[in-house]
């Protein structure tokens, strides 16, 4: 039987747990007792009286306390089940009363009991007894038993409430002073520990137990001060893993540091205890190796690429498979350079790697692309800046025809820039530096209104035209896009379904959740997407089901030599055959001739392009000759 009136704050009844040094909040910080935190403990009435119980657990009810529960020994059972259900009970206990008027022997005996079990020796115990002529041998026994106070009856309200104040606010002390006494204890061990933490992390990453970049950086000084000193060559491998965002962004970040544990395991592996093999960002590791040359370098760079390459890691019942693209610079003797130009030179030639279709090791060199793109960004960074604010970005439109009627579907536009002296500068120049440098989103804004304005102004017997518009892949992660296309197209009553943007497949895949949101969003106001390069990467027929995209528009590596490839011609029918099974349209482009066009008309694929059907140029061409 059990009164109990408890609130949302009580803290017993939420949770069920207590620390290892109980409540200590009846105490306010300044001393002062809080009796609304008393009025929630926990207080446990044992009775051999089947009425008796009631009057006492309504005297505390009615004083405020709203967590009182009862066990009658009659009625719910002997002492063992008495014992059993304190220990098992749910709800904290901070206080016991036991009524022993109905059988002093077995009352002091339970009492006895209660104070021989660990967990419950500290719960202070009050016993309710029967005022008799033998009364200070009853204070005694019950003492003697393990009571903390005893009350006789009739038991008074005004008597019984102090007491139980008194025995809760002795309990709440006591526990604050064990609760000190262990912070005491603990400080010292604590503050050990999180030293030798901090000193560990000061050089190893967190997640992997793998150097950090901090370790790596003092280990290439001292490589680099030996290749100075005593003539020791070293060799940095700089590891990118290749596509890890679509596991990340598939099945979350917990999985993604699995996969990166995993990965920092498989290195362990390879990597002798002399080297130096650490996680220097997310995804991206980096491998010191002592005392080598160039031949061995590249060895064990390769053993790394092949390990990792045929690693298969399983989530969720899906297996990924992820390679890597390795960058190594050579600390050499006879080359004197510093441990930052190092780091970036095995970065760029993992960059350069990335490049050449991932999954490469690549030996840096001063001819390298990414080295060239560096070195020349000094010079470009200003040019498209000015280019930018002087208005001097171009759009050029090369015609898409509609394969089976052979006329005008619409035009892809191509970004160019004028030069400040007049010259005509392709995308392939200054492109790669926007992005590298940050400037490619104010490009991608200028084409997006340039595109849509030209569309504006084509006479109204061209309305059903359409433009296709390529974007970076940073527009997609820009949550600002939709809004500014769905004003442009309000402003102006251009309908959505006359763009088309593009994007490819890798920068699809490169952030693929963030993208593939950004494109229904974009569907959402009636746009339409193609996937540009199909084909190219390694994990097109993998996403591509999943990818709401309207076009595919099959890589021009496949369609150059298509009359004269047999391959090709297998793999332009196949990828035919995909796009008519999931209801996309296949656009072709670098048609260059009327045999290639002629072949794509009897595949039976929709759309195409190129300079055999019309160069860029910088206006559109509304029909053709």
């Amino acid at each position: 039987m059990a009164i109990s009136q408890k609130t949302g704050n009580d803290a017993f009844s939420q949770s069920g747990h207590q620390t290892a040094a109980g409540d200590i909040s009846a105490l306010s910080p300044t001393g002062r007792i809080d009796l609304a935190s008393l009025h929630r403990k926990g207080i446990f009435i044992i009775d051999g009286h089947t009425t008796e119980t009631i009057p006492v657990a309504e005297m505390l009810a009615r004083s405020g306390f709203t967590n009182i529960h009862t066990h009658n020994q009659e009625k719910d059972g002997e002492q063992t089940v008495v014992i059993k259900r304190l220990q098992n009970r749910q709800h904290r206990t901070d206080l016991i009363l036991l009524d022993i008027t109905r059988d002093r022997k077995a009352g002091l005996a339970l009492c006895d009991a209660i104070s021989a079990q660990r967990r419950l020796r500290d719960i202070p115990l009050i016993i309710i007894a029967s005022k008799g002529r033998w009364q200070e041998d009853a204070i005694y026994a019950a003492f003697r038993a393990g009571a903390t106070d005893i009350v006789f009856t009739p038991v008074q309200r005004l008597e019984l409430v102090p007491r139980v104040i008194s025995a809760l606010l002795l309990k709440t002390e006591r526990e604050l002073r064990q609760h000190h006494e262990l912070e005491l204890e603990s400080e010292l061990a604590e503050r050990k520990v999180i030293e030798a933490r901090l000193q560990y992390l000061v050089s190893h990453d967190e997640l992997t137990g793998l150097c950090n970049r901090r370790r790596l950086e003092q280990a290439l000084e001292a490589a680099v001060y030996r290749s100075r000193n005593i003539r020791q060559s070293s060799a940095l491998l700089y590891i990118d893993l290749d596509q890890f965002k679509v596991i990340n962004d598939t099945e979350g970040h917990a999985v993604g540091d699995r996969f990166l544990m995993s990965i920092a395991n498989q290195l362990r592996q390879v990597v002798a205890a002399k080297d130096i093999l650490a996680r220097i960002s997310s995804d991206e590791y980096a491998i010191l190796l002592e005392d080598t040359c160039r031949k061995e370098a590249l060895e064990t760079a390769e053993t790394l690429r092949r390990i990792i390459d045929e690693f298969r890691f399983t989530a969720n019942e899906r297996k990924y498979h992820i390679g890597a693209s390795i960058g190594v610079a050579l600390i050499d003797p006879r080359d004197e350079i510093t441990a930052s130009e190092a780091l970036a030179r095995a970065a760029q030639a993992c960059f350069e790697a990335k490049s050449q279709g991932r999954n490469t090791v690549h030996l840096f060199s001063h001819d390298d692309r990414e080295s060239h793109l560096i070195r020349s960004a000094v010079d470009w960074v200003p040019r498209i800046r000015d280019a930018i604010a002087h208005d001097r970005l171009r759009l050029y439109f090369q015609p898409v025809i509609d394969v089976a009627s052979g006329k005008v579907h619409g035009h892809e536009a191509l970004i160019r820039m004028i030069d400040d002296d007049g010259r005509l500068i392709l995308p392939n120049n200054f492109i790669p530096v926007a992005e590298r440098m940050g400037l490619i989103h104010d490009i991608d804004l200028w084409v997006i209104n340039h595109a849509i304005d030209i569309l504006h102004q084509l006479p109204a017997d061209y309305d059903h035209l359409t433009l296709n518009i390529n974007l970076s892949m940073y527009a997609f992660q820009d949550p600002q896009l939709p809004a500014l296309i769905r004003d442009k197209l309000e402003t102006t009553g251009v309908a959505a379904g006359r763009i088309t943007f593009e994007i490819t497949e890798t920068a699809a895949t490169a952030s693929y959740v963030q993208t593939r949101d950004m494109i229904h969003k974009l569907r959402e106001l009636g746009c339409r997407f193609a996937l540009d390069d199909f084909g190219s990467g390694f994990s097109s027929f993998n996403y591509i089901k999943q990818f709401p995209v309207d076009y595919l528009k099959i890589d021009g590596s496949f369609i150059r030599n298509l009359v004269y490839d047999a391959v090709d011609q297998r793999l332009v029918k196949s990828m035919i055959e995909v796009a008519r099974t999931l209801n996309k349209q296949v656009v072709a482009e670098f048609v260059e001739n009327e045999e290639i066009l002629e072949l794509l008309r009897r595949y039976g694929i929709h759309l195409a392009q190129g300079n055999h059907i019309g160069l860029p140029a910088p206006s559109m061409r509304l029909d053709l000759p």
